[in-house]
């Protein structure tokens, strides 16, 4: 299991410029503790800490950061299983710092299966943070797994277009999987996901599924995409 190093720095950068130099005693501190006590247990207590010493805004990086960090010292066999510790140890909002880091804590797809039991959470915060403005599931999903990755963000009235990949990922598997999601939400009376549309592939669709849609009463948003 191998990091992007290039992103790591990338979050060290950040965290100096947004700190200020009580808090950045405090992190400095925290990276030296977790050297001389690299432990799942370390890594846990100082992602519970950082909450009380830093500003919201850092919070996220500085838990992505010592994830980060802690998987380096370990050996990389032994990495999946530590990260996988630490995610299940983590409340909702520790969850959701991993998740967006997860792209470049795990370049290679080694935690696909975390990532998919991730997926299956029903809070919306936390299922966002796997889907959204993040490149993992583009780079290591299965089809059927990133389709219903869609379905699900669908489900949720998530804003799928920083559902990195998806254009890459639409096809005639996708376009009628949206048409059925479109089906039951019509059939059950229920509001049309608004960004059901860009999940289809409109030149895709057969002429039988190209006359239906346009039978139907859809949302304003739907017309463009037909005419």
């Amino acid at each position: 299991m191998n990091m992007r190093p290039e992103c790591l720095t990338e979050q060290h950068h950040t965290l100096a410029e947004q700190l200020d130099a009580t808090q950045l005693q405090w992190w400095q501190q925290a990276q030296v503790q977790l050297a001389q006590q690299p432990s799942a247990t370390t890594a846990a207590l100082l992602s519970g800490q950082c909450k009380r010493h830093l500003p919201a805004t850092a919070v996220e990086s500085v838990r992505a950061v010592l994830l980060a960090q802690l998987l380096e010292q370990a050996p990389i066999d032994e990495r999946p299983a530590l990260l996988r510790q630490l995610f299940l140890w983590g409340d909702d909002h520790e969850k959701v710092a991993t998740l967006k880091a997860l792209d470049w804590l795990d370049s290679e797809g080694v935690c696909l299966e975390l990532a998919l039991q991730a997926g299956r959470t029903s809070n919306p915060q936390v299922f966002a943070a796997l889907a959204l403005d993040t490149a993992y599931p583009s780079r290591h999903y299965p089809e059927r797994a990133f389709h219903q990755l869609v379905l699900k963000a669908l489900g949720m009235g998530l804003d799928i277009e920083r559902l990195i990949g998806l254009e890459q990922r639409q096809g005639v598997t996708l376009n009628q999987l949206a048409l059925d999601l479109l089906d039951e939400q019509l059939a059950a009376d229920r509001p049309v996901s608004p960004g059901l549309p860009r999940a289809i592939a409109f030149h895709l669709l057969s002429p039988a599924q190209r006359q239906r849609l346009g039978g139907l009463h859809l949302p304003p948003e739907w017309h463009a995409y037909l005419n």
